[in-house]
């Protein structure tokens, strides 16, 4: 799965700019080498509009093959999570940073996930800025580092910039603010005693989202 040389997405993006318009062009992306291998292309999900737009990392193993986002373990985590931190599900815009499944094979036929790296991130981005431009939302939630990191710049730490509400990301014509929160896998591979812990600060985090989004909490450094 070599990610040298790749094009990028931005020769993908139609002139139309609609979500439906969108997610028919990014189905034929091949901005870099993740689409070879990949089932297909798993676009974002949810209505233009939608207050909230939460970004994960990419799809895994059951969104690549049922081509929609967040349908499997950490989806349901997730959907338990904005359930509990009071979010109206409706009202939640779900996508990822990177759209193909990127993966090494084990014992045959098991896929692994294996992160994306950052050429295979920012060669995705366009399609992360045109969906924030497509949905204005008042608010977009990262859900661990990749995501983070593709809005937020390289530098970005979630260890040292999660739950704060942050400037909005550069090349989007909509500028809502941003916050980091880990993604709904960390919670479910936390192994450790303090696992309820771990998911009661991810609710947590959902609430100041939810907060920002009905004027709660004072947006930390917005411009």
């Amino acid at each position: 799965m070599a990610t040298t040389n790749v094009p990028g997405a931005q020769r993908y993006l139609p002139d139309r700019r609609t979500l439906g318009a969108l997610r028919d062009a990014a189905a034929g992306c091949h901005g870099c080498e993740l689409y070879r291998d990949a089932t297909q292309t798993v676009f974002g999900e949810g209505p233009s509009g939608a207050p909230l737009m939460l970004v994960g990392e990419q799809p895994g193993d059951q969104e690549d093959r049922q081509g929609h986002p967040f349908v499997g373990p950490a989806g349901r985590l997730l959907d338990r999570a904005i359930h509990d931190a009071g979010i109206d599900p409706e009202l939640v815009y779900v996508t990822n940073a990177v759209k193909h499944f990127k993966f090494t094979r084990r014992e045959g036929k098991r896929r692994i996930h294996q992160k994306p790296g950052r050429t295979e991130v920012v060669a995705c981005r366009p399609w992360l800025i045109a969906e924030i431009d497509a949905v204005r939302p008042q608010l977009v939630v990262c859900l661990g580092a990749t995501a983070a990191q593709s809005l937020l710049g390289a530098a970005f730490r979630v260890s040292t910039g999660r739950g704060e509400l942050l400037n909005p990301p550069t090349g989007a014509k909509c500028r809502p603010p941003v916050l980091a929160t880990v993604h709904p896998s960390a919670v479910l591979r936390d192994r450790s005693d303090r696992r309820d812990e771990a998911y009661l600060a991810f609710v947590d985090d959902l609430r100041v989202a939810a907060g920002a989004v009905t004027g709660e909490h004072r947006l930390h450094g917005a411009v």
